[in-house]
Protein backbone atom coordinates (compact mmCIF):
# COMPACT_ATOMS: atom_id res chain seq x y z
CA UNK A 1 0.00 0.00 0.00
CA UNK A 2 3.09 2.25 1.07
CA UNK A 3 4.29 2.30 -3.10
CA UNK A 4 1.16 3.09 -4.29
CA UNK A 5 1.23 6.03 -2.41
CA UNK A 6 4.27 7.31 -3.11
CA UNK A 7 4.16 6.72 -6.67
CA UNK A 8 0.50 8.49 -6.55
CA UNK A 9 1.91 11.78 -4.66
CA UNK A 10 4.51 11.37 -7.51
CA UNK A 11 2.28 11.63 -9.96
CA UNK A 12 0.04 14.59 -8.18
CA UNK A 13 3.84 16.73 -7.49
CA UNK A 14 4.61 16.03 -11.92
CA UNK A 15 0.55 16.91 -12.76
CA UNK A 16 0.89 20.16 -11.06
CA UNK A 17 1.92 23.43 -12.87
CA UNK A 18 5.25 24.90 -12.01
CA UNK A 19 4.70 28.41 -10.66
CA UNK A 20 5.83 31.28 -13.48
CA UNK A 21 8.60 33.75 -12.80
CA UNK A 22 8.35 35.25 -15.54
CA UNK A 23 9.57 38.68 -15.57
CA UNK A 24 8.93 41.53 -18.07
CA UNK A 25 12.17 42.74 -19.41
CA UNK A 26 12.08 46.22 -21.81
CA UNK A 27 15.97 46.18 -23.88
CA UNK A 28 17.65 48.77 -25.73
CA UNK A 29 20.83 47.28 -27.71
CA UNK A 30 23.36 48.28 -30.12
CA UNK A 31 23.30 47.49 -33.45
CA UNK A 32 26.08 44.88 -35.52
CA UNK A 33 28.38 42.56 -33.24
CA UNK A 34 27.01 43.95 -30.03
CA UNK A 35 23.16 42.90 -31.35
CA UNK A 36 24.89 39.55 -31.93
CA UNK A 37 25.85 39.51 -28.58
CA UNK A 38 22.37 40.73 -27.46
CA UNK A 39 20.20 38.34 -29.61
CA UNK A 40 22.42 35.72 -27.21
CA UNK A 41 21.03 36.94 -23.98
CA UNK A 42 17.66 37.43 -25.57
CA UNK A 43 17.29 33.67 -26.39
CA UNK A 44 18.37 32.24 -23.10
CA UNK A 45 15.96 34.67 -20.83
CA UNK A 46 13.29 33.78 -23.17
CA UNK A 47 13.54 29.86 -22.67
CA UNK A 48 13.25 30.89 -19.10
CA UNK A 49 10.07 32.04 -19.30
CA UNK A 50 10.52 35.63 -19.30
CA UNK A 51 8.81 38.38 -21.71
CA UNK A 52 10.80 40.70 -24.07
CA UNK A 53 10.25 43.90 -26.01
CA UNK A 54 13.06 45.19 -27.82
CA UNK A 55 13.13 49.13 -29.02
CA UNK A 56 14.40 49.52 -32.08
CA UNK A 57 14.81 52.61 -34.57
CA UNK A 58 13.17 52.31 -37.92
CA UNK A 59 16.17 52.62 -39.61
CA UNK A 60 17.56 49.45 -37.84
CA UNK A 61 19.85 47.28 -39.89
CA UNK A 62 20.65 44.13 -37.36
CA UNK A 63 17.67 43.86 -35.42
CA UNK A 64 14.70 42.27 -37.29
CA UNK A 65 11.43 41.18 -35.92
CA UNK A 66 11.29 37.69 -34.20
CA UNK A 67 8.87 35.37 -32.86
CA UNK A 68 10.74 35.77 -28.99
CA UNK A 69 10.91 39.00 -28.40
CA UNK A 70 8.12 41.63 -29.45
CA UNK A 71 9.78 45.15 -30.84
CA UNK A 72 8.50 48.91 -30.30
CA UNK A 73 10.06 50.28 -33.58
CA UNK A 74 10.75 54.38 -32.82
CA UNK A 75 10.52 55.94 -36.44
CA UNK A 76 13.69 58.59 -36.58
CA UNK A 77 15.11 60.54 -39.75
CA UNK A 78 18.86 59.59 -38.45
CA UNK A 79 20.78 56.26 -37.29
CA UNK A 80 23.71 54.62 -37.65
CA UNK A 81 23.28 52.68 -40.85
CA UNK A 82 25.43 50.46 -42.76
CA UNK A 83 26.84 53.00 -45.29
CA UNK A 84 27.97 55.57 -43.13
CA UNK A 85 29.88 52.74 -41.05
CA UNK A 86 31.89 50.85 -44.58
CA UNK A 87 32.50 54.33 -45.48
CA UNK A 88 34.30 55.01 -42.42
CA UNK A 89 36.21 51.13 -41.99
CA UNK A 90 37.27 51.63 -45.23
CA UNK A 91 38.75 55.09 -45.07
CA UNK A 92 40.08 53.74 -41.69
CA UNK A 93 42.00 50.57 -43.33
CA UNK A 94 43.49 52.82 -46.48
CA UNK A 95 45.05 54.73 -43.41
CA UNK A 96 46.07 51.76 -41.80
CA UNK A 97 47.64 50.23 -44.37
CA UNK A 98 50.66 52.62 -43.97
CA UNK A 99 50.86 53.02 -40.20
CA UNK A 100 51.33 51.81 -37.10
CA UNK A 101 48.83 50.70 -34.05
CA UNK A 102 50.42 54.24 -31.93
CA UNK A 103 49.35 56.66 -35.14
CA UNK A 104 46.17 54.86 -35.92
CA UNK A 105 44.89 55.52 -32.10
CA UNK A 106 45.48 59.12 -32.72
CA UNK A 107 44.15 59.27 -36.31
CA UNK A 108 40.72 57.76 -34.16
CA UNK A 109 40.43 59.77 -31.34
CA UNK A 110 41.37 63.16 -32.91
CA UNK A 111 40.91 63.50 -37.16
CA UNK A 112 37.35 61.29 -36.35
CA UNK A 113 36.52 62.84 -33.15
CA UNK A 114 33.80 65.25 -34.65
CA UNK A 115 32.70 62.26 -37.08
CA UNK A 116 31.82 60.40 -33.55
CA UNK A 117 30.22 63.12 -31.89
CA UNK A 118 27.77 63.17 -34.77
CA UNK A 119 27.43 59.05 -34.32
CA UNK A 120 25.99 59.90 -30.75
CA UNK A 121 23.76 62.84 -32.24
CA UNK A 122 22.30 60.65 -34.72
CA UNK A 123 21.83 57.62 -32.59
CA UNK A 124 20.30 59.48 -29.18
CA UNK A 125 17.69 61.03 -31.41
CA UNK A 126 15.64 57.36 -30.64
CA UNK A 127 15.62 58.98 -26.90
CA UNK A 128 14.05 62.30 -27.96
CA UNK A 129 11.37 60.61 -30.41
CA UNK A 130 10.73 58.13 -27.63
CA UNK A 131 10.29 60.57 -24.61
CA UNK A 132 8.10 62.89 -26.49
CA UNK A 133 5.50 60.38 -27.54
CA UNK A 134 2.59 60.31 -25.15
CA UNK A 135 1.08 57.22 -26.35
CA UNK A 136 4.20 55.19 -26.33
CA UNK A 137 5.23 56.05 -22.95
CA UNK A 138 1.62 55.43 -21.70
CA UNK A 139 2.10 52.01 -23.63
CA UNK A 140 5.12 51.56 -21.10
CA UNK A 141 3.95 52.04 -18.29
CA UNK A 142 1.09 49.99 -19.06
CA UNK A 143 3.05 46.85 -19.67
CA UNK A 144 4.57 47.61 -16.01
CA UNK A 145 8.63 46.45 -17.03
CA UNK A 146 10.44 45.34 -13.84
CA UNK A 147 13.64 45.99 -15.40
CA UNK A 148 15.56 47.67 -18.55
CA UNK A 149 18.73 45.92 -20.14
CA UNK A 150 20.69 47.80 -22.52
CA UNK A 151 24.40 48.11 -24.45
CA UNK A 152 26.00 51.13 -22.77
CA UNK A 153 28.31 52.10 -25.89
CA UNK A 154 25.07 53.98 -26.63
CA UNK A 155 23.66 56.88 -23.92
CA UNK A 156 19.86 55.98 -24.81
CA UNK A 157 19.46 52.88 -22.48
CA UNK A 158 20.21 54.97 -19.47
CA UNK A 159 18.18 57.64 -19.79
CA UNK A 160 15.15 55.47 -20.63
CA UNK A 161 15.49 53.48 -17.50
CA UNK A 162 15.77 56.95 -15.50
CA UNK A 163 13.10 58.44 -17.20
CA UNK A 164 10.93 54.92 -16.09
CA UNK A 165 12.26 54.42 -12.68
CA UNK A 166 13.43 50.78 -13.89
CA UNK A 167 16.23 48.93 -12.71
CA UNK A 168 18.98 48.45 -14.65
CA UNK A 169 21.49 46.05 -16.03
CA UNK A 170 24.34 46.33 -17.94
CA UNK A 171 25.52 44.14 -21.05
CA UNK A 172 28.87 45.85 -21.14
CA UNK A 173 32.19 46.17 -22.72
CA UNK A 174 32.02 49.57 -23.41
CA UNK A 175 31.14 52.91 -22.42
CA UNK A 176 30.95 55.69 -24.34
CA UNK A 177 33.94 54.62 -25.72
CA UNK A 178 36.14 53.89 -22.93
CA UNK A 179 36.67 50.32 -21.67
CA UNK A 180 33.85 50.13 -19.31
CA UNK A 181 35.96 49.06 -16.15
CA UNK A 182 37.65 52.87 -16.43
CA UNK A 183 34.35 54.34 -15.66
CA UNK A 184 33.36 52.17 -12.79
CA UNK A 185 36.56 50.59 -11.01
CA UNK A 186 39.84 51.85 -9.68
CA UNK A 187 42.09 51.54 -12.56
CA UNK A 188 45.88 51.93 -11.79
CA UNK A 189 47.24 53.24 -15.11
CA UNK A 190 51.18 51.36 -14.07
CA UNK A 191 49.43 48.21 -14.93
CA UNK A 192 46.03 48.48 -16.62
CA UNK A 193 46.63 49.38 -20.37
CA UNK A 194 44.21 51.97 -21.92
CA UNK A 195 42.91 49.97 -25.21
CA UNK A 196 44.29 51.31 -28.28
CA UNK A 197 47.93 51.48 -26.40
CA UNK A 198 49.21 48.28 -27.97
CA UNK A 199 50.87 47.61 -24.23
CA UNK A 200 50.53 44.30 -21.55
CA UNK A 201 49.66 44.69 -17.99
CA UNK A 202 53.76 44.85 -17.71
CA UNK A 203 54.77 48.22 -19.14
CA UNK A 204 57.98 50.25 -19.48
CA UNK A 205 58.21 53.86 -18.11
CA UNK A 206 57.62 55.14 -22.05
CA UNK A 207 55.15 52.85 -22.36
CA UNK A 208 53.49 54.09 -18.95
CA UNK A 209 54.17 57.28 -20.16
CA UNK A 210 51.56 56.53 -23.59
CA UNK A 211 49.26 54.94 -21.05
CA UNK A 212 48.34 58.17 -19.47
CA UNK A 213 48.40 60.38 -22.38
CA UNK A 214 46.08 58.14 -23.94
CA UNK A 215 43.74 57.44 -20.87
CA UNK A 216 43.50 61.32 -21.40
CA UNK A 217 42.75 61.37 -25.05
CA UNK A 218 40.00 58.76 -24.28
CA UNK A 219 38.18 61.12 -21.40
CA UNK A 220 38.04 63.49 -23.81
CA UNK A 221 36.31 61.14 -26.09
CA UNK A 222 33.92 60.14 -23.40
CA UNK A 223 33.03 63.71 -22.38
CA UNK A 224 32.06 65.19 -25.72
CA UNK A 225 29.13 63.16 -26.20
CA UNK A 226 28.29 62.89 -22.71
CA UNK A 227 28.20 67.05 -22.26
CA UNK A 228 27.58 67.55 -25.92
CA UNK A 229 24.78 64.96 -26.73
CA UNK A 230 23.59 63.37 -23.93
CA UNK A 231 23.49 66.30 -20.97
CA UNK A 232 21.10 67.96 -22.43
CA UNK A 233 18.58 65.20 -23.05
CA UNK A 234 18.84 64.49 -19.42
CA UNK A 235 17.80 68.01 -18.59
CA UNK A 236 15.40 67.97 -20.67
CA UNK A 237 13.54 64.63 -19.74
CA UNK A 238 15.07 63.83 -16.37
CA UNK A 239 15.06 67.64 -14.51
CA UNK A 240 18.07 70.35 -14.69
CA UNK A 241 19.80 68.53 -11.86
CA UNK A 242 20.46 65.08 -13.42
CA UNK A 243 23.93 64.63 -14.50
CA UNK A 244 24.59 61.96 -16.94
CA UNK A 245 27.72 61.05 -15.97
CA UNK A 246 26.36 60.00 -12.62
CA UNK A 247 23.53 57.83 -13.98
CA UNK A 248 25.93 56.28 -16.77
CA UNK A 249 27.39 54.50 -14.39
CA UNK A 250 24.60 53.79 -11.60
CA UNK A 251 23.77 50.01 -13.54
CA UNK A 252 22.73 47.87 -10.76
CA UNK A 253 24.43 45.28 -12.49
CA UNK A 254 27.31 45.32 -15.04
CA UNK A 255 27.15 42.13 -16.94
CA UNK A 256 30.96 42.68 -18.28
CA UNK A 257 31.79 40.64 -22.04
CA UNK A 258 35.16 39.16 -21.07
CA UNK A 259 37.08 37.22 -18.41
CA UNK A 260 40.30 36.70 -16.46
CA UNK A 261 41.62 33.84 -18.83
CA UNK A 262 41.38 36.27 -21.71
CA UNK A 263 42.10 39.73 -20.12
CA UNK A 264 44.53 41.02 -17.68
CA UNK A 265 44.10 40.86 -13.79
CA UNK A 266 42.76 44.57 -12.54
CA UNK A 267 40.43 45.50 -9.51
CA UNK A 268 36.79 45.59 -9.89
CA UNK A 269 33.44 46.11 -8.06
CA UNK A 270 30.91 43.66 -6.68
CA UNK A 271 28.04 44.85 -8.68
CA UNK A 272 30.53 43.12 -11.65
CA UNK A 273 29.66 40.23 -12.88
CA UNK A 274 32.14 38.64 -15.99
CA UNK A 275 30.30 36.57 -18.47
CA UNK A 276 33.04 36.05 -21.53
CA UNK A 277 32.08 33.54 -23.40
CA UNK A 278 28.35 33.64 -22.70
CA UNK A 279 27.83 33.15 -26.78
CA UNK A 280 29.48 29.79 -26.84
CA UNK A 281 27.83 27.22 -27.62
CA UNK A 282 28.81 23.82 -28.45
CA UNK A 283 28.93 22.95 -32.55
CA UNK A 284 26.50 22.11 -34.66
CA UNK A 285 26.74 19.58 -37.94
CA UNK A 286 27.71 21.43 -40.74
CA UNK A 287 25.95 22.16 -43.85
CA UNK A 288 25.84 19.90 -46.34
CA UNK A 289 28.75 21.68 -48.70
CA UNK A 290 30.48 22.63 -45.87
CA UNK A 291 30.92 19.60 -44.21
CA UNK A 292 31.98 17.37 -48.00
CA UNK A 293 34.47 20.44 -48.37
CA UNK A 294 36.13 19.87 -44.67
CA UNK A 295 36.75 16.16 -45.05
CA UNK A 296 38.02 16.89 -48.23
CA UNK A 297 41.11 18.49 -46.42
CA UNK A 298 42.53 15.26 -45.13
CA UNK A 299 45.56 15.30 -42.76
CA UNK A 300 46.17 19.03 -43.89
CA UNK A 301 42.69 19.82 -41.91
CA UNK A 302 41.15 23.10 -42.54
CA UNK A 303 41.88 27.03 -41.80
CA UNK A 304 39.00 29.77 -41.63
CA UNK A 305 39.48 33.16 -42.15
CA UNK A 306 36.53 36.08 -41.08
CA UNK A 307 36.70 39.39 -40.88
CA UNK A 308 33.27 40.47 -38.39
CA UNK A 309 30.28 41.91 -39.05
CA UNK A 310 31.51 44.99 -40.41
CA UNK A 311 33.92 44.28 -43.13
CA UNK A 312 32.85 43.32 -46.00
CA UNK A 313 35.70 43.69 -48.40
CA UNK A 314 39.36 44.52 -48.43
CA UNK A 315 41.35 46.71 -50.56
CA UNK A 316 41.98 45.00 -53.81
CA UNK A 317 45.66 44.47 -53.99
CA UNK A 318 44.86 43.54 -50.32
CA UNK A 319 42.71 41.10 -50.75
CA UNK A 320 44.52 39.36 -53.75
CA UNK A 321 48.02 39.05 -51.90
CA UNK A 322 45.60 36.99 -49.00
CA UNK A 323 44.17 34.70 -51.66
CA UNK A 324 47.58 34.39 -53.35
CA UNK A 325 48.99 33.59 -50.14
CA UNK A 326 46.30 30.75 -49.54
CA UNK A 327 46.92 29.23 -52.66
CA UNK A 328 50.65 28.05 -51.09
CA UNK A 329 49.24 26.21 -48.65
CA UNK A 330 48.42 22.05 -48.58
CA UNK A 331 45.36 23.13 -46.12
CA UNK A 332 41.95 23.58 -47.86
CA UNK A 333 40.44 27.66 -46.64
CA UNK A 334 37.13 28.68 -45.85
CA UNK A 335 37.07 32.50 -46.65
CA UNK A 336 33.75 34.64 -45.66
CA UNK A 337 33.91 37.43 -47.93
CA UNK A 338 31.31 39.68 -49.96
CA UNK A 339 33.67 42.06 -51.63
CA UNK A 340 34.88 41.43 -55.23
CA UNK A 341 36.43 37.69 -55.91
CA UNK A 342 40.14 38.28 -56.16
CA UNK A 343 41.96 37.07 -59.52
CA UNK A 344 44.68 34.66 -57.35
CA UNK A 345 41.96 32.69 -55.66
CA UNK A 346 43.49 29.25 -55.32
CA UNK A 347 41.21 26.15 -55.93
CA UNK A 348 42.07 25.60 -51.89
CA UNK A 349 39.89 27.88 -50.96
CA UNK A 350 35.90 28.25 -50.92
CA UNK A 351 34.94 31.84 -50.81
CA UNK A 352 31.20 32.56 -48.58
CA UNK A 353 29.27 34.92 -48.20
CA UNK A 354 28.36 33.80 -44.29
CA UNK A 355 29.76 30.91 -42.82
CA UNK A 356 28.61 29.12 -39.34
CA UNK A 357 31.97 30.20 -37.53
CA UNK A 358 30.60 28.24 -34.06
CA UNK A 359 30.21 25.38 -35.74
CA UNK A 360 33.35 25.35 -37.79
CA UNK A 361 35.61 26.06 -34.78
CA UNK A 362 34.59 23.15 -33.10
CA UNK A 363 35.18 21.31 -35.78
CA UNK A 364 38.58 18.70 -35.04
CA UNK A 365 39.94 19.27 -38.71
CA UNK A 366 39.94 23.40 -38.02
CA UNK A 367 43.72 23.98 -37.49
CA UNK A 368 43.97 27.85 -37.77
CA UNK A 369 41.62 30.92 -37.98
CA UNK A 370 42.49 33.85 -39.41
CA UNK A 371 40.42 36.77 -37.32
CA UNK A 372 40.53 40.26 -37.18
CA UNK A 373 40.46 40.26 -33.19
CA UNK A 374 36.76 40.85 -32.45
CA UNK A 375 35.93 40.08 -28.93
CA UNK A 376 33.16 37.38 -30.03
CA UNK A 377 35.88 35.26 -32.26
CA UNK A 378 38.46 35.94 -29.85
CA UNK A 379 36.39 34.35 -27.13
CA UNK A 380 34.78 31.54 -29.78
CA UNK A 381 38.65 30.11 -30.50
CA UNK A 382 39.46 29.85 -27.21
CA UNK A 383 36.37 27.97 -26.37
CA UNK A 384 36.87 25.45 -28.94
CA UNK A 385 41.09 25.98 -28.61
CA UNK A 386 41.99 27.29 -32.41
CA UNK A 387 44.89 29.30 -32.48
CA UNK A 388 44.73 32.50 -34.40
CA UNK A 389 46.76 34.41 -36.80
CA UNK A 390 45.30 38.16 -36.27
CA UNK A 391 44.52 41.20 -38.85
CA UNK A 392 43.31 44.00 -36.14
CA UNK A 393 41.67 46.84 -38.40
CA UNK A 394 40.70 49.36 -35.69
CA UNK A 395 38.85 50.04 -32.23
CA UNK A 396 40.18 46.77 -29.99
CA UNK A 397 40.82 44.51 -32.13
CA UNK A 398 44.90 44.84 -31.83
CA UNK A 399 44.67 44.85 -28.66
CA UNK A 400 42.36 41.68 -27.94
CA UNK A 401 45.15 39.97 -30.33
CA UNK A 402 47.92 41.16 -28.11
CA UNK A 403 46.04 39.04 -25.07
CA UNK A 404 46.38 35.89 -27.13
CA UNK A 405 49.83 36.63 -28.44
CA UNK A 406 51.15 37.35 -25.01
CA UNK A 407 49.96 33.76 -24.23
CA UNK A 408 51.26 32.18 -27.09
CA UNK A 409 48.34 31.12 -29.00
CA UNK A 410 48.32 33.81 -31.39
CA UNK A 411 50.62 35.81 -33.78
CA UNK A 412 49.70 39.04 -35.05
CA UNK A 413 50.18 40.66 -38.26
CA UNK A 414 48.87 44.40 -39.40
CA UNK A 415 47.88 45.38 -42.23
CA UNK A 416 50.74 47.42 -43.39
CA UNK A 417 53.01 44.50 -42.57
CA UNK A 418 51.09 41.46 -44.64
CA UNK A 419 52.19 42.36 -48.00
CA UNK A 420 55.76 42.89 -47.23
CA UNK A 421 58.59 39.86 -47.54
CA UNK A 422 55.94 36.91 -46.93
CA UNK A 423 54.79 37.91 -43.71
CA UNK A 424 51.48 36.48 -44.00
CA UNK A 425 52.63 33.15 -45.24
CA UNK A 426 55.14 33.14 -42.80
CA UNK A 427 52.79 33.76 -40.11
CA UNK A 428 50.75 30.95 -40.83
CA UNK A 429 53.23 28.24 -41.29
CA UNK A 430 54.49 29.31 -37.60
CA UNK A 431 51.06 28.95 -36.30
CA UNK A 432 50.50 25.86 -38.24
CA UNK A 433 53.47 24.04 -37.61
CA UNK A 434 54.60 25.29 -34.23
CA UNK A 435 52.89 22.87 -31.48
CA UNK A 436 53.20 24.92 -28.49
CA UNK A 437 50.56 27.55 -30.11
CA UNK A 438 47.99 24.93 -29.87
CA UNK A 439 48.83 24.00 -27.03
CA UNK A 440 49.07 27.28 -25.57
CA UNK A 441 45.08 28.04 -27.02
CA UNK A 442 44.28 24.73 -25.31
CA UNK A 443 45.18 25.60 -21.62
CA UNK A 444 43.20 28.59 -22.25
CA UNK A 445 40.07 26.63 -23.05
CA UNK A 446 40.72 24.01 -20.15
CA UNK A 447 41.16 27.39 -17.96
CA UNK A 448 37.91 28.93 -19.49
CA UNK A 449 35.86 25.77 -19.18
CA UNK A 450 36.54 25.51 -15.98
CA UNK A 451 34.24 27.47 -13.66
CA UNK A 452 31.41 26.61 -11.41
CA UNK A 453 28.73 28.06 -13.25
CA UNK A 454 28.56 28.61 -17.09
CA UNK A 455 28.51 32.07 -18.57
CA UNK A 456 25.20 32.42 -19.45
CA UNK A 457 23.45 30.52 -16.51
CA UNK A 458 25.73 33.48 -14.41
CA UNK A 459 24.21 36.61 -16.68
CA UNK A 460 20.84 35.01 -16.22
CA UNK A 461 20.91 34.52 -12.61
CA UNK A 462 21.92 38.40 -11.71
CA UNK A 463 19.61 39.50 -14.66
CA UNK A 464 16.77 37.64 -12.16
CA UNK A 465 18.08 38.28 -9.28
CA UNK A 466 17.72 42.42 -10.11
CA UNK A 467 13.85 41.56 -10.86
CA UNK A 468 13.16 39.71 -7.76
CA UNK A 469 15.02 42.16 -5.55
CA UNK A 470 14.00 45.67 -7.45
CA UNK A 471 17.54 46.35 -8.38
CA UNK A 472 21.41 45.35 -6.54
CA UNK A 473 21.79 48.77 -4.34
CA UNK A 474 23.98 47.09 -2.02
CA UNK A 475 26.30 46.37 -4.29
CA UNK A 476 26.71 49.42 -5.63
CA UNK A 477 29.71 51.97 -4.18
CA UNK A 478 28.66 55.06 -3.36
CA UNK A 479 31.80 56.54 -5.83
CA UNK A 480 29.99 57.37 -8.54
CA UNK A 481 27.76 59.98 -6.78
CA UNK A 482 30.98 61.96 -5.60
CA UNK A 483 32.62 64.17 -7.20
CA UNK A 484 35.98 63.99 -8.71
CA UNK A 485 38.26 65.63 -5.96
CA UNK A 486 36.02 64.06 -3.15
CA UNK A 487 36.75 60.44 -4.98
CA UNK A 488 40.35 61.45 -4.90
CA UNK A 489 40.48 62.80 -1.15
CA UNK A 490 41.89 66.49 -2.80
CA UNK A 491 39.58 68.05 -0.22
CA UNK A 492 41.39 65.55 2.50
CA UNK A 493 44.82 66.42 1.55
CA UNK A 494 44.74 70.31 0.92
CA UNK A 495 43.27 70.17 4.39
CA UNK A 496 45.92 67.61 5.88
CA UNK A 497 48.88 69.73 4.37
CA UNK A 498 46.98 73.18 5.81
CA UNK A 499 46.82 71.32 8.74
CA UNK A 500 50.88 70.37 8.84
CA UNK A 501 51.52 73.45 7.44
CA UNK A 502 50.15 75.10 9.82
CA UNK A 503 51.66 73.16 12.80
CA UNK A 504 54.98 73.85 11.48
CA UNK A 505 54.24 77.58 10.89
CA UNK A 506 52.63 78.14 14.41
CA UNK A 507 56.15 77.32 16.31
CA UNK A 508 58.05 79.80 13.45
CA UNK A 509 55.63 82.24 14.24
CA UNK A 510 56.32 82.16 18.25
CA UNK A 511 59.42 82.06 18.37
CA UNK A 512 59.86 84.72 16.21
CA UNK A 513 57.10 86.92 17.99
CA UNK A 514 59.29 85.73 21.45
CA UNK A 515 62.17 86.82 19.22
CA UNK A 516 61.00 90.41 18.38
CA UNK A 517 60.09 91.05 22.47
CA UNK A 518 62.89 89.73 24.01
CA UNK A 519 65.07 91.70 21.50
CA UNK A 520 63.01 94.89 21.50
CA UNK A 521 65.49 98.09 22.04
CA UNK A 522 65.13 99.34 25.54
CA UNK A 523 63.62 103.26 24.49
CA UNK A 524 65.95 105.50 27.43
CA UNK A 525 63.79 107.91 29.00
CA UNK A 526 64.35 111.12 30.23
Amino acid sequence: MRPVCYCSVLLLLLLIPRECQGGNILVLPAEGSHWINMDVLLKALHSRGHSITVVRCSKSWYIKDNSYYSTITVPVERQLDQDFANKFLKEFMKFQQGDLPLSSFLYTSLRVLPKFAEVHTNVSELVSVMLDDTQLIRRINESKFDLVLTDPCWGNGVIVAKYFNLPMVYNVRWLIPEDAHFAIAPSPLSYVPVTGTGSTDKMTFFQRVKNVLFHQITQIQSFLPSKLVYQPLCEKYLGPDCDFEQIKVDADIWLMRTNFVFDYPRPTMPNVVYIGGFHCKPPEPLPEHLEEFVQSSGEHGVIIMSLGAFVSQLPEDLANEIAATFAKLPQKVIWSYRGKRPDTLGNNTLMVDWMPQKDLLGDPKIKLFVAHGGKNGIIEAICHAVPVVGLPMFFDQYDNLLRLQERGAAKILTLATVSKDDNFLKALQEVLNEPSYRMNMQRLSRLHKDQPMKPMDTAVFWIEFVMRHKGAAHLKAQSYKMPWYIYHSVDVVLFLTAAVLLMLLAPVLFLRCLCKTLCKPKVKRD
